[in-house]
């Protein structure tokens, strides 16, 4: 018998008694709140078929959104749902890590940087935009601007010293 198929039977087995001590009313279970554990407990599931399987990289990016997901719902459901209006850019962030995810512990292809930099980048942007983390965030646009202009000026003078 396989370890992975002895620890997912003890963990259903588990759930199994769990659920029929709530039905039964021997204990009361309050799913309000920690529901989205169990969406957790999906992703580390692929998580762990990838660690079992190393060249099954592709389970990374459901491990990464299910993950990723859960944690989102779980502290929305801790502190209030009210806060989905400025934590909507994660949907954009989680497949974006798992494209990166996938590259990084994966076959290493180029091709899966492209939509992780987009949707992270895009995620990113739009979650200071929109979040309460960053009021100011367009400063960040004027440092970047203001650096690439001296990078500028600066490559020109350097070509500007050599005699033609």
């Amino acid at each position: 018998m396989k370890t992975k198929d002895f620890i997912f039977g003890l963990v259903l087995v588990c759930l199994g008694f769990l659920f029929l001590a709530d039905n039964l009313d021997l204990i009361h279970l309050d799913f309000t709140n920690l529901w989205p554990i169990l969406i957790v407990l999906i992703g580390l599931a692929f998580g762990i078929g990838y660690l079992y399987d190393r060249k099954n990289y592709g389970l990374l990016m459901p491990a990464t959104i299910f993950t990723l997901y859960g944690l989102l719902f779980w502290y929305c459901a801790l502190t209030d749902w009210d806060t989905m209006h400025a934590l909507w850019p994660m949907f954009l962030i989680g497949p974006g890590l798992g494209f990166y995810f996938m590259y990084l512990l994966g076959g290493k292809e180029k091709g899966l940087l492209v939509p992780a930099g987009i949707l992270v980048g895009l995620g990113l942007i739009f979650l200071l935009r929109f979040g309460i983390i960053l009021k100011y965030w367009s400063l960040i646009l004027i440092v970047i601007g203001i650096y690439l202009i001296y990078k500028h000026f600066r490559a020109e003078n350097k070509t500007d010293n050599y005699p033609d």
